[in-house]
């Protein structure tokens, strides 16, 4: 799954909407999440990150620092987070 762009507002809706129509389809299949073209991710965006990669373990692609630590902070364990973090 390729997000681009800025997870924000009604964006975060859109894709968890294209989240949930491919969620049944994965059956075995790891879900690859390419985060390479993701400029910001504000806190529903992450919240939706860390749906999905709790419910998958999705692969994190990444190609920089900032996206790195999208992929990082959508892992983290809850304990290791804090709002506005």
């Amino acid at each position: 799954m390729k997000l681009e762009g800025r997870m924000v507002g009604p964006w975060v809706g859109e894709c968890r909407e294209a989240w949930l129509s491919i969620q049944s389809s994965l059956s075995a299949r790891k879900l690859a999440l390419d985060l390479c073209g993701v400029a910001f991710v504000d806190e529903s965006g992450l919240d939706l990150l860390r749906e999905i990669y709790r419910t998958t373990h999705a692969e994190m692609l990444t190609n920089s620092p900032l996206t790195r630590h999208f992929a990082e902070r959508a892992m983290a364990p809850p304990a290791d987070y804090k709002k506005g973090d």
